[in-house]
């Protein structure tokens, strides 16, 4: 019995099995960390839930393990020489710690900022100068995790058994190459089937979105999922298109297009501002993690009872005297997906839009088609020039000039980086009014800012004068605001100010939530956003939903530019007859409408009762994958 305990095939299942138990350690951590985000756990849950977990923890394992089980199994007796077992120690060692339990336990942390598990897209997204220091900076915050990870690295160590002696209970001959290999051969079977998700004809290889078969909520089935899954599932898919074609291209294109033809379209008897603007300037706050509960002007009622009413007094100001979007949702949880769909009113789905090999194909978006009207174009990003993919998008949509970090430190020396992300807020927007004042007229900017983020810290100077608020990030919201108080006091008197279009919007909600109901959809998309113009040509508020996707198709009905273009927004003065929802996906496509929220799993065909908003959703959904699959996002000819 204790040989029998010692062969190859028995150490395997001893390592695997140990596996699971890591991963089980892992999930509990996860879920101890983002119950706020996922919500309380019914006992008539925990099954479903413990059976879907074990799919994907088989998956998981193997995805990671495949080729250790082969060397683990070999039919040949140096197998279990003592220089070979140390091969597979290391291995073993190495591979789970970093996809098994390192992975895991970063996605306890950074699921609260994404609200998704951690996939390749992060990985291909993780380009930054800085992201060994940010990495530092996190690991030190959760310092209880670190010794997590410690204790199952220990784990591993002991479940490996390095000083375990590996034996075969048959001697060398016909009889044990013919069982080591009849065991191979079954072993790699079962992975397959492991891999695949089962071993019937029918079955699918399980894919990220069959972790909602085991609850009907999306933010559980996060629980369900594990990495190295998430991670090597989806090497590769982004170069994929896959999408259902649900609609005939004629009735297609009645349901929804994405092309608009203002010349030849009628003028919507209520939009009286189209081309009230013409011939201004147009400025982009993108605002990072403004989310709309920090201002206590878009939401007063979480702050009738408190001593600190909101975190955006002077923005709050710009709104009281602008034109307000009170329900102005985001599109996506990150930066990533917020940029195209500013700039461009294209959506990112299943995989951010910049991520997709796909997006850079043909395009006219807002800074391309202002600048073929005259419009000078630039981008404005305190962190380094290549950081976050910013301003290789921003190229992409045809900004001219890209001004970052590096420009400024040329300008002002390197004293006023934050120590993390970029050139504080206060400095950057400063400097950004001074490259204005000698751009040619009319110019199109956009400026994102750094400053309201994680790790959530504000110059020393500002560090007792802030209010501390109810959440980490209030006091970086503070900061943002006192520091758009200063640009506007500065500049708000020039010629280049006084004529144009300030557009404010927030890139996604924060990871610091305040109120429960912004830990919930469609809270958790609700962000600040408002238009501001000096001389007040804009002015007043309103309450129907809009997304930043309508940001693009307004800017350019509010110039009157007729040109043609492409966008899955609406032009929410001039295009009444488009719907009025709020787009995003999180395992689930989901619109929020007035009438509530519409959803659907693109896994499933349309059904006989769906309704008519819902058909232009699903419209919607393949127009845009069939554009991707194109590369084209013009209006075709």
């Amino acid at each position: 019995m204790q040989r029998l305990l010692h062969t190859p095939l028995a150490l395997l299942l001893r390592r695997m099995l140990v596996l699971y138990i890591v991963l089980g350690f892992c999930r509990i951590l996860f879920y101890s960390c983002n119950h706020a985000q996922i919500g309380a756990l019914g006992w008539s849950e925990i099954g479903p839930l413990l059976r879907g977990a074990l799919l994907f923890d088989t998956a998981s394992v193997l995805y990671a393990n495949a080729l250790f089980v082969l060397l683990s199994l070999l039919p040949f007796e140096f197998c279990c020489s003592p220089r070979y077992q140390k091969i597979l120690f290391w291995y073993y060692m190495v591979v789970n710690f970093v996809l098994v339990v390192a992975a895991n336990l970063a996605d306890a942390v950074y699921f609260r900022y994404t609200q998704k598990r951690i996939t390749a897209d992060e990985l291909l997204f993780a380009d930054n100068d800085n992201s060994v220091l940010l990495i530092f900076k996190f690991m030190g915050e959760n310092w209880p995790l670190l010794l997590a990870a410690l204790a199952l690295g220990i784990l591993l160590w002991i479940g490996f058994g390095r000083r375990t002696r590996c034996e075969s209970v048959l001697n060398p001959g016909w009889s044990y190459y013919t069982l080591s290999t009849v065991t191979l051969g079954l072993a790699a079977g079962l992975c397959i089937a492991g891999i695949r998700g089962g071993v019937t004809r029918a079955t699918r290889p399980v894919t990220l979105s069959n972790a909602t078969l085991y609850t009907t909520d999306p933010g559980k089935a996060n629980l369900v999922l594990s990495n190295p899954f998430c991670i090597l599932r989806t090497i590769g898919h982004s170069g994929k298109v896959r999408y259902r074609k649900d609609f005939a291209p004629g009735q297609l294109r009645e349901l929804f297009s994405p092309e608009h033809r203002p010349a030849e379209a009628p003028a919507a008897p209520t939009d009286t501002l189209r081309g009230s603007l013409h011939g201004r300037n147009v400025m982009i706050f993108i605002l990072e993690s403004m989310s709309a509960e920090h201002s206590a002007h878009l939401r007063p009622d979480l702050y009738a009872d408190l001593p600190q009413q909101g975190f955006t007094p002077f923005l709050d100001s710009l709104m009281r005297s602008g034109l307000t979007f009170r329900r102005m949702y985001a599109n996506g949880t990150r930066s990533i997906q917020a940029m195209p769909s500013i700039l461009g009113s294209i959506p990112s789905f299943k995989t951010p839009f910049v991520l997709m090999p796909q997006a850079l194909g043909r395009s006219r978006q807002l800074p391309a088609i202002l600048a073929s009207q005259g419009y000078s174009t630039l981008f404005f990003c305190g962190s380094e020039r290549g950081s976050m993919g910013f301003g290789a998008y921003a190229r992409s949509a045809g900004i001219e000039r890209l001004v970052s970090r590096e420009d400024y430190e040329a300008a002002h020396g390197k004293g006023d980086f934050d120590g993390y992300w970029g050139i504080w807020d206060e400095e950057f927007l400063q400097f950004a009014g001074e490259e204005l004042r000698s751009v040619p007229q009319p110019f199109f900017a956009t400026l994102f800012t750094l400053s309201s983020h994680h790790p959530f810290v504000v110059p020393e100077r500002y560090a007792d004068a802030l209010p501390a608020g109810y959440t980490r990030i209030h006091k970086g919201v503070a900061y943002d605001d006192l520091a758009f108080r200063r640009f506007f006091a500065r500049f708000g008197s020039e010629g280049w100010f006084r004529n144009t279009l300030f557009v404010f919007v927030a890139d996604h909600v924060s990871s610091e939530k305040f109120a429960p109901e912004s830990r919930e959809y469609p809270g958790s998309h609700h962000i600040v956003g408002f238009f501001y113009t000096p001389d007040g040509a804009l002015r007043g508020q309103i309450s129907e939903i809009v997304q930043q996707l309508d940001i693009m198709p307004t800017v350019l009905g509010l110039l009157g530019s007729d040109q043609p273009y492409f966008a899955f927004g609406r032009d929410i003065f001039g295009e009444p007859d488009r719907p009025r929802w709020a787009l995003s996906y999180d395992g689930l496509f989901r619109a929020w409408t007035d009438s509530g929220t519409a959803e659907f799993d693109d896994a499933l065909p349309p059904a006989p009762g769906d309704s008519p908003l819902l058909r232009r959703y699903r419209a919607l959904v393949q127009q845009y994958y069939s554009h991707v699959e194109r590369k084209s996002y013009v209006v075709d000819d």
